[in-house]
Order: structure tokens, then sequence, then C-alpha cells
């Protein structure tokens, strides 16, 4: 059993405070004047420095500009972590018995030996201090590896983070469906039709949690971390 690591954020770089419940899921909260300007959330699968890194990475990859919200808003870092401590960073879904190739190409996809966690693990031996890097400066290391399988798998996360189901641990607050006007999985529509038929029609968006509440969804909780 590994102590456990937390990572530091400020709030003013996810525009609000991120707060864990005691089930782990991911909320924001507005920042006023008086709350602290950083905080700590709990690691289950990243040491602080990598968590940092990944952030860092994540928020070039999908950075905050004047169209939006970013990686590090959507809380990606939060996102790649639990992932990784669950039964996907040990490659729980993927047949991993030999014969291991590879390069085989996109048509069959990633036929490696090496695990999410694994592959995460070596990537961020090459992001070492990342985070303490001028933007141009992070942009020309994330160049040198972009050919890599670490950054493919990176840049793929990221994306996950920013427009998953918030019950997975991304998209916080849902900043990512509001970016593109995704309302989220809704059932029907049917009550919907008449009340605003002839003008636009903007919902607000909806998680499967806010859905169904008080079912257990698959993908609503985590293992523990098991490294």
């Amino acid at each position: 059993m590994r102590r456990r690591e937390f990572v530091v954020l400020s709030t003013n770089s996810v525009a609000g405070v991120l707060v864990y419940s005691l089930d782990w899921r991911l909320t924001r909260r507005s920042v006023l004047t008086k709350l602290p300007q950083t905080l700590r959330v709990p690691l289950r699968f990243f040491t602080q420095s990598e968590a940092l890194a990944v952030a860092a990475a994540a928020s070039r990859i999908f950075p905050t500009d004047e169209s939006g919200s970013g990686a590090n808003e959507a809380g990606v870092v939060i996102y790649i972590d639990r992932q990784l401590a669950g039964p996907w960073g040990r490659d729980h879904y993927r047949y991993t018995e030999p014969p291991f190739e590879q390069d085989v190409g996109l048509e069959f996809g990633y036929q490696g030996k090496a695990t999410p966690r694994e592959i995460y693990r070596e990537g961020l031996r090459r992001l070492q201090a990342f985070d303490e890097l001028l933007p141009a400066e992070q942009d020309q290391k994330l160049r040198e590896i972009e050919d890599t399988r670490f950054f493919n798998l990176l840049r793929r996360n990221t994306i996950e983070g920013m427009f998953c189901d918030p019950l997975h641990g991304g998209n916080v607050d849902m900043v990512g469906w509001r970016l593109i006007g995704f309302p989220g999985p809704q059932m029907s529509w049917q009550a919907d039709i008449d009340k605003h038929f002839g003008e636009a029609f903007r919902p607000a968006p909806m998680s499967l949690s806010q859905i169904f509440p008080g079912r257990k969804l698959r993908g609503s909780e985590d293992e523990e971390s098991k490294v």
C-alpha cells in the first residue's frame, strides 16, 4: 500500500473549486474571495509530480481560450487518474496474450504488451518537470513525442476527459458539453416538441446520474488502485 498522493490545484486554473464527495464524484463550487486559492485533490494512481505534468500537457492539447473552457476546467487530469486506477488502466478489457506486435497499423489497433498504466509511467519519464516549462517549451516537448503511443493515449484521454459523462470523473460541471452545446444523453424530447415549436431550444445539459437519480450506473465508482 503506497502513501496517498495529492495534487494541489489553483482554484483559478479550474474556474472554481473541485470538490470530492464521499462517493468520489467531482463537483464544482463557485470561487469566493474568502475561499483558499489552492485545493488538495486526492490521487488514485499518479504521484503529485506526474499529475502536475499530465495536467499541464492536457492543457496544451486542449487549452482554455476565448471560445471557452479547456482541460483544466474540465478536471481532465482527475479523469485520467481515475481511469488508470481502475480496470481500464490494468488492461482488463483488452486481450493481452502473446504474440505482441508494436506496429500493425490502425486497422487492428494497439497490439503491444504494455498496459495503459505502464505506457503512462514510461512516457511521463520524458515529461519530468513539464509543468515548470514555458508554454512554447511545453509545445516543443510535446512535438518531440507526438508519434509515440504515450502521446496518442494522452491526447485521446484528454478528449475523453473533456466530453465524457461527468460520472466518469471528467467534464466537471459539464463544461465540455456546454462548450459544444450537447444536452447530454436525454431519453426523449417528446414533451418539448410542442412547447418550443418554432423557437431555438437550448436545454441545460444533464448527466446520466441526473437522468437516473439513485440508480447505480456502470462507471460511477472505481476500484481501488492496486499499484
